[in-house]
């Protein structure tokens, strides 16, 4: 081959071999960047270390680690480590990374100085506490001897358990202040006891049996110390006698509120540039819409102005028992055919094939009145268990005009693919997991189908409306309790007479969200995550940049990251190494 012919065949595969780079480089930023090695590393590192520091149970045939309440030993080396990693990230070369190296380097280094001001606030908090654990230095260094198998003096040991017994019942409740503690100081005592005990237990499994002179000297010791601080542990309870918790204008329900600073502090680690206050401006907002809606759907059913009575009766539309089930697979199937039509999103067979379905038992209805999803959805019904009143409110309150918002939000394209999708996609982000990711996708389904008019009978939009003022009014609620201005008695209430909820699923609401463990921000961040893929929808597809195709393959594919994170990478935004939020993305007077 001569080489004139050489050249120009070289330029005619030219472009096809930078398409090749380009799809090669394009296909390995699916899963990884500059910094995916580090954050691999850096996960590793910290399990190492809270996994050598935790103690070991025996529960089967085999020991496990035990999670428990760190000591100060656990959380000094993994303040160390925190801080050596943020050291070690200023070394690296920021400016040459891709967008995608640079998105991950922020989240981690987000990540690493939330968990050192963690670490740091907890320290403080041990020491607000450690007047009523002092004999815990002791335990700890019996545990730390265990680690490396140290056959130590077990009659020694028997007289310092002893001793540490006689410390612990030195306490009684005449002896406690307990009305200087707040809940959280409660709950931190009771949690470092049960760490105490279990790392005393874990001393225990690993020598008995196995060394003579220990089951001579320490069974006895060991088994009156861990009733002894059994005994001490339930000085610090909180329990309320069922005829105090029926009378009480707040349903028993105990909270923790946190206040004005602590949320502007969560906001602000969550990349929301908004206040408290402007938070609910745009609940309230968009709960005027919610309004005005419901108005045009009541007066459509022929209530008028009477929205409660159109609701009443499409709360009467619940099926009968045992048919719940299959009204789910029909609601996925009208979700995933209207999708399919308006040409919405491609979603994988094998995750329309593999959605799993269980039944929530009644203890569970009692903080989760409604459905909820992941895997599997876990349906939300009456059992047989559970009083007629009780039954009816859970049929009421799960009817299929209510379902059809929440079976989609559930399933696909809710939970359960961004449980399929972000197992496949940079799952090493995993790390970096907001609720504003993991709720504001699937609410801004909610609110994309209903633009896209999947509501069409004004039953089917009163549905939908509920649940969309239901996320208005947790903002509404959550807000308001923890800046201190509502009771919970108050949030039910709210939810009640504002949102048309059964009494008992408003009360299993309120009590999920403030004695379920979510974040304070958790109930926040359906409706405000939503509001921001519903801006960058607008951002990048409205304006003919993207197809909505495109646009929710590409969401998905950076999984469970702040919204503005993804905005970052989807827009090829410059980013800088002293980046902070800033992307306003509700427009207050559209």
């Amino acid at each position: 081959m001569n080489k004139p012919y050489q050249l120009l065949l070289m330029i005619c595969l030219l472009p096809s071999a930078l398409f090749s780079q380009e799809k090669t480089a394009s296909s390995l930023y699916e899963q990884t960047s500059e910094m995916g090695t580090t954050i691999i590393t850096y996960q590793q590192d910290v399990k190492a270390i809270q996994d050598f520091y935790w103690p070991y149970v025996t529960e089967g045939t085999y020991p496990e680690i035990a999670r428990v309440y760190y000591s100060p030993e656990q959380r000094d080396r993994l303040l160390s480590v925190q801080k050596e990693y943020l050291k070690r990230m200023e070394q690296l070369n920021f400016d040459a990374f891709s967008v995608y190296g640079k998105v991950d380097y922020l989240l981690l280094k987000k990540e690493i100085r939330k968990e050192i001001a963690d670490l740091e606030k907890a320290e403080v908090n041990e020491k607000v506490i450690l007047k009523y654990i002092p004999f815990a230095p002791g335990i700890y260094a019996i545990e730390k001897e265990r680690r490396r198998g140290k056959a130590m003096d077990w009659s020694a040991v028997a007289a310092k358990l002893n001793a540490i017994t006689k410390e612990v019942g030195a306490f009684n409740a005449t002896s406690i202040n307990k009305t200087t503690l707040n809940k959280a100081q409660l709950k931190n005592i009771k949690d470092a006891i049960y760490g105490l005990k279990t790392r005393l237990r874990g001393v225990y499994d690993f020598y008995k049996g196995y060394d003579p002179l220990f089951d001579w000297w320490i069974p006895k010791p060991y088994e009156t110390l861990t009733q002894a601080l059994n005994n001490y542990a339930s000085l610090f309870s909180e329990k309320q006698s069922e005829a105090a918790v029926q009378k009480d204008s707040n349903y028993g329900i105990k909270g923790n509120p946190i206040g004005q600073a602590e949320l502007s502090a969560q906001l602000k680690a969550e990349m929301i540039p908004y206040s408290p206050e402007e938070l609910l401006k745009i609940a309230e907002k968009e709960f005027a819409f919610c309004d005005q809606e419901l108005l045009k759907a009541s007066a459509e059913m022929g209530f008028g102005k009477d929205w409660k009575k159109a609701q009443e009766k499409v709360k009467q539309s619940f099926v009968a028992p045992g048919k719940q089930p299959e009204l789910i697979v029909q609601l996925q199937d009208d979700a995933l055919g209207f999708i399919q039509k308006q040409n919405l999103m491609n979603i994988p067979e094998l995750a329309k094939e593999t959605w799993g379905m269980v039944m929530m038992s009644a203890e569970r209805q009692l903080v989760n009145p409604f459905f909820t999803g992941g895997r599997e959805i876990s349906i939300s019904y009456p059992t047989a268990g559970m009083t007629d009143g009780d039954k009816l409110m859970s049929m009421r309150g799960n009817n299929p005009y209510f379902s059809r918002g929440t079976v989609q939000h559930e399933l696909l394209p809710g939970h359960h693919l961004q449980y399929y999708m972000n197992s496949r996609y940079k799952n090493y982000r995993e790390l970096f997991t907001t609720p504003f990711g993991i709720e504001g996708w699937t609410l801004y389904w909610e609110l994309l189908l209903c633009d896209k008019g999947f509501a069409k009978s004004p039953e089917e939009r009163i549905g939908m409306l509920f649940w969309r003022m239901h996320r208005c009014a947790r903002i509404i609620f959550s807000l308001n309790y923890h800046l201190g201005k509502w009771t919970p008695g108050q949030c039910v209430d709210f939810l009640v007479d504002r949102v048309g909820h059964e009494p008992a699923n408003a009360e299993g609401e309120v009590r999920r969200s403030f004695e379920g463990g979510y974040s304070p921000l958790y109930q926040v961040a359906y409706m405000i995550g939503g509001l921001q893929l519903m801006a960058l929808k607008h951002e990048l597809v409205d304006s003919g940049k993207m197809t909505y195709t495109d646009f929710h393959e590409r969401v998905m594919k950076e999984n469970l990251i702040p919204i503005e994170m993804v905005r970052a990478t989807l827009t090829g935004q410059s980013l800088k190494r002293d980046f902070t939020s800033q992307w306003k993305f509700y427009n207050f007077n559209k």
